[in-house]
């Protein structure tokens, strides 16, 4: 994609192309240099207005520069509050945290511990970490199509091939199951789970924890039935596994609730949060565990940004602001259903074996049901792009996923 050649001043992406890594791949699609944003647009330098779906991946489901965190952060900064804190007891942190356990916490989860990450990597090796402390078995189980991030933790339990390719390195200690719906609607992959650990002869060991999505963003936009996630749920305490839910990608309000398992019932052992949780797209990720988990000595799982106070500061704003009254919940049922009405419009004037609309959805009348999840997708095929030095293709025929700007 970058050209090697001197930039060309004349060329508006000169420098960029010249001095970006190969590795670089939304802006190969997008060849546009952006100046500013400001709620779902993004702006072109010559002023032209775009609808953001991308939305950073998931981490600005309140939008582009929110005014009230963005008048917070202000204010914090010009009041020379701490900008990096480590783990040292500070403001930012125990405002923060006070608000996320009135607000959050205690109304919806049992679990009331709150390891702060300073982003969704350190959360990936997090997990395996805490359920290590206590729990005899290396093994874990990941799910089909699952996409937990790219560091060497997460990619063990991330399923896509061109991303695990990556590692350079085996990645064992996972065992992959299929998602629910993988084998079809005549097969219900949760009672093949429990019936391959309650065979002595089945070759499965227990694990040590099971992880999910309940709706899975990168593997296809793919929806856990509320039914499933409530029968996943015993299974893993029958064979004494603890229940990790990733939340990292589905939650913080792209379902409507905070947590995307929430309309489930589900009440998981760990939970995994990043991405919008800082509310304005600052690295941040938190897990949630129970107190007895709780099992770390000092020191033991860290990381240098782990006291990112101005990721604090805007968190506390978006839940102070968002979170205390039902109105930015109904705002996403609104806009979901529009996206799900107008999605399905386009994709009736093609083949169905072409577009769909794919996702989750429902209104009141059916809050019983999982979720709406990340949006829906208009499926269709992008050609083949350019190729690399070493004739790899740079883009490879995929589905295109248009996920609700929240």
């Amino acid at each position: 994609m970058n050209d090697r050649s001197p930039p060309d001043s004349a060329d508006e992406l000169a420098v960029l192309r010249h001095l970006e890594s190969e590795v670089c791949s939304y802006a190969r699609s997008f060849p546009v240099v952006f100046g500013r944003a400001r709620g779902a647009q993004l702006f072109a330098r010559d002023g032209t207005a775009y609808l953001d779906f991308l939305m950073g991946c998931s981490s600005l489901n309140y939008g582009h520069n929110p005014p009230e965190l963005k008048s917070a952060l202000a204010d914090y900064i010009a009041s020379d509050g701490i900008t990096h804190g480590l783990d040292l007891y500070n403001e930012a942190k125990e405002s923060f945290l006070r608000e996320f356990h009135e607000t959050i916490q205690a109304p919806t989860t049992r679990l009331r511990r709150t390891v702060s990450r300073p982003d969704r990597r350190q959360r990936g090796r997090g997990c395996p970490q805490a359920c290590a402390q206590d729990y005899w078995s290396d093994q874990y189980y990941s799910l089909h199509q699952r996409f937990h991030g790219v560091s060497l933790g997460a990619l063990s339990c991330t399923g896509n091939r061109y991303h695990r390719a990556v590692a350079g390195q085996l990645l064992g200690g996972v065992t992959r199951l299929p998602y629910d719906g993988y084998l079809g609607p005549a097969v219900d992959t949760a009672d093949y789970l429990d019936h391959s650990l309650s065979d002595p002869s089945s070759g499965a060991d227990a694990p040590a924890a099971v992880i999910v999505e309940t709706v899975q963003g990168e593997g296809g936009l793919n929806v856990a039935s509320a039914a499933w996630l409530r029968k996943l749920a015993p299974v893993t305490q029958r064979y004494g596994a603890l229940l990790i839910a990733d939340d990292i990608q589905a939650g913080v309000g792209r379902p409507d609730a905070f947590f995307s398992f929430e309309a489930a019932g589900l009440r998981p052992d760990i939970v995994t949060i990043a991405k919008s949780i800082s509310g304005d797209g600052m690295p941040m990720a938190l897990v949630l565990i129970e107190r007895k988990l709780d099992r770390w000595e000092p020191g033991e799982h860290n990381g240098t940004f782990r006291g990112n106070c101005h990721a604090f500061v805007t968190a506390r704003a978006a839940l102070e602001h968002f979170w205390r009254t039902e109105n930015f919940a109904a705002s996403v049922r609104k806009k979901g259903n529009l996206l799900k009405s107008r999605l399905e419009q386009i994709a009736q004037k093609y083949d169905p074996d072409r577009a769909s609309a794919k996702g989750s959805w429902h209104d009141a009348r059916h809050r019983s049901q999982v979720g709406r999840g990340c949006g829906a997708s208009h499926q269709h095929r992008l050609p083949e792009g350019p190729h690399r030095r070493d004739g790899r293709s740079q883009r490879r025929g995929r589905e295109v996923s248009a996920t609700s700007c929240h």
